[in-house]
C-alpha cells in the first residue's frame, strides 16, 4: 500500500482474504495443470525424494527388461533349433529303417547240390523237395541210401559209431549250434537252422538245401559228427560233413559272404548324409542377436539393478550341437568310408546307427528340458520385473500426484470464496463512500 494512505480494518481484512484466496487459487491451478501435488522438494521434501528414489529404481528395472527380453528370445531360438534338429534325427531314423527293410541283395546265401535225384522222386511218388526233406541224416555207412517206395533213404552219414550230429552257424559275434541224431531228417535239420535266428534254411523244388543269413555279416555254416554232442560241435566247425549236404568245408572255415549290395541302400547314402549336413547347418543358424546356445555360447541374463554379490542373474550354458556331438556318423556305401562313418550295407552297422539316433533323441529331449526350465525362469522374472516396476511407479505417483477431483472441487470453492471476498470488500468500501458524500 502507498505511504500515507490509511485503510480501515474492514477493507484491510477483505484485501488480505482476497490475497490468500488468490494464492490458494494459484497453487490449485498449478496442481491441476501439472497433475502433481508435490512438484519439487519445497512442496514436501520427504515425499519428493522418496518418489524420486522409487522412480529411479523403476526406470532401472525397465531398462533391464530389454536385456531380459533378448534372453527370452535367445533361449526360444535355441529351443526352436532343437525342435528342428529332433525332426531331422527322426528323418534319419526313417532312412535307417528304409535301409533295414531292403536287404535281400546283401544277405549271404549258400545253395548246395541236389540231395535227391529224379529216380527217387519217381519211386516215392513225391517231388524232389519232399523226397529230400524226408531223408534221414544218418545211416549204417557212408553211402547215401536212395529213397524208395518203402524207405525214406539217407544222405550218407555213418552214425553207427558217431551217433551225434551237429550243425553250427556263426554270424558276427553270434554262434548257434543245433544237435541231431542219425534218425532225424533233413526236415529236422531245416527246422533247427530256422530256429537259430541268424540264418534260415529251405529245400527247393530241385532238392537243393539253401542257407541264408538273416543279417549281412559273413555267415559260417558247418556240419559234423562225433561220439558226443560236444565232439560233434567241434567237428562241425571244421565243416567235415558239409559235403553230405551239398556244401563245401570252407563254408564254415572261410564263410559265405553276400554276392552284392542293396541298390536301395546305396541310394540312401546321399539322403542320410544330406540330412546330417542340414542338422549341422540348422544348429549353426539357431542364434539370436549374436548368441547361439546351440553353438556353445553362454547367455547371462541380469534381473535387478544391483552389482556384485547383490546382483540377481541367470547364466544359461549352451552346448555345441552337431551330428558329431550327437555321435551321428556319415553313411558309406561299403567299407573304407571316412573316419566315423558306418557301412550302410552292413546290418550290424545299421542297428548300431539306429541305436545312436535313439540316444541322440534322448539327449535332445534332455537339452530341450534344460532350456525349457531356463526359459520358464527368465519369463517369470520378466513378468515379475514388469509388475515390480509398475508397483514402484504407482507408489511414487501416490506420493506426488494430485487428486484432480479434489483439486477441481477445491478450485471451485476458492472461486466462490473469492467472489464472497470481493463482495465483502465492496461493502467495506461503502463506509468510505459515505464520508465522500458528506464532503460533496
Amino acid at each position: 500500500m502507498a505511504a500515507g494512505i490509511s485503510l480501515n480494518s474492514s477493507v484491510r481484512s477483505s484485501l488480505l482474504s482476497l490475497q490468500d484466496t488468490a494464492s490458494l487459487q494459484a497453487t490449485t491451478q498449478n496442481h491441476l495443470s501439472t497433475g502433481k501435488k508435490v512438484a519439487s522438494a519445497l512442496d514436501n521434501p520427504i515425499n519428493f525424494f522418496t518418489a524420486a528414489s522409487l522412480n529411479d529404481r523403476s526406470n532401472a528395472l525397465s531398462g533391464l527388461l530389454d536385456g531380459i527380453s533378448n534372453g527370452v528370445q535367445t533361449i526360444q531360438a535355441a529351443s526352436k533349433g532343437i525342435d528342428g534338429i529332433t525332426k531331422l534325427v527322426q528323418s534319419l531314423q526313417s532312412t535307417i529303417t528304409q535301409a533295414q527293410n531292403d536287404a535281400a541283395a546283401n544277405r549271404p546265401t549258400k545253395t548246395g547240390t541236389a540231395l535227391s535225384v529224379a529216380a527217387e522222386a519217381t519211386a516215392t511218388g513225391k517231388g524232389l523237395k519232399d523226397t529230400t526233406l524226408a531223408k534221414k541224416l544218418g545211416g549204417a555207412d557212408t553211402t547215401a541210401d536212395a529213397a524208395t517206395a518203402s524207405a525214406s533213404g539217407d544222405i550218407g552219414i555213418d552214425t553207427s559209431t558217431n551217433t551225434a550230429l551237429a550243425f553250427t552257424i556263426n554270424a558276427g559275434s553270434t554262434t548257434y549250434t543245433a544237435t541231431f541224431t542219425g534218425t532225424q531228417t533233413v526236415q529236422d535239420l531245416v527246422n533247427g537252422i530256422n530256429a537259430s535266428g541268424i540264418a534260415t534254411a529251405s529245400v527247393d523244388d530241385s532238392g537243393k538245401l539253401t542257407v541264408t543269413g538273416t543279417g549281412s555279416n559273413t555267415l559260417k555254416i558247418g556240419f559234423g559228427s562225433g561220439a558226443t554232442a560236444a565232439a560233434a560241435t567241434t567237428d562241425s566247425q571244421s565243416g567235415t560233413l558239409n559235403a553230405k549236404l551239398g556244401l563245401a568245408a570252407t563254408d564254415y572255415t572261410t564263410g559265405v559272404t553276400s554276392s552284392g549290395n542293396s541298390t536301395v541302400r546305396s541310394n540312401l547314402v546321399k539322403q542320410f548324409n544330406d540330412l546330417t549336413t542340414q542338422l549341422d547347418q540348422l544348429a549353426r543358424d539357431s542364434g539370436y542377436n549374436g548368441k547361439n546356445l546351440l553353438g556353445g555360447d553362454t547367455l547371462s541374463v541380469v534381473f535387478n539393478e544391483k552389482t556384485g554379490s547383490a546382483q540377481s542373474s541367470l547364466s544359461v550354458q549352451g552346448t555345441t550341437l552337431s551330428s558329431a556331438s550327437l555321435g551321428i556318423g556319415q553313411a558309406a556305401n561299403g567299407t573304407g568310408g571316412p573316419a566315423g562313418s558306418f557301412n550302410i550295407q552292413d546290418d550290424t552297422a545299421l542297428s548300431t546307427a539306429k541305436d545312436t539316433l535313439t540316444n541322440a533323441l534322448t539327449s535332445l529331449r534332455s537339452l530341450a528340458s534344460t532350456f525349457g526350465s531356463s526359459l520358464s525362469t527368465v519369463q517369470t522374472r520378466q513378468d515379475f520385473t514388469k509388475q515390480l516396476s509398475n508397483v514402484l511407479t504407482t507408489g511414487a505417483d501416490n506420493l506426488t500426484n494430485a487428486d484432480l477431483n479434489f483439486e477441481a472441487a477445491n478450485y471451485t470453492a476458492l472461486q466462490t470464496r473469492q467472489s464472497i471476498a470481493q463482495q465483502t470488500l465492496g461493502l467495506a468500501n461503502q463506509a468510505n463512500q459515505g464520508v465522500l458524500q458528506l464532503l460533496r
